[in-house]
């Protein structure tokens, strides 16, 4: 009889549904998953940034010593 006893989750569940109420769970999980698929797309995206970045090498840019002059 250790602590992964069904007997134990059922007691212990019951417990967190009193305390919090369903509503307040329902609500819990429903922000854990949107917690959740924003975090894989901001890593989609990252990756994708780093992917594109990588795959297209830009050339080093060259910058004049001597700026144009404005007319006034």
């Amino acid at each position: 009889m250790g602590i992964f006893d069904w007997k134990h989750w059922i007691v212990l569940l019951a417990v967190v549904v009193l305390v919090f109420g369903t509503k307040k769970l329902k609500n819990l999980g429903s922000d854990l998953g949107e917690s959740i698929k924003g975090f894989r797309k901001a890593m989609n995206d990252e990756q994708n940034t780093t992917d594109t970045v990588t795959a297209q090498p830009q050339a080093p840019q060259q910058h004049s010593a001597v700026q144009p002059q404005q007319n006034a």
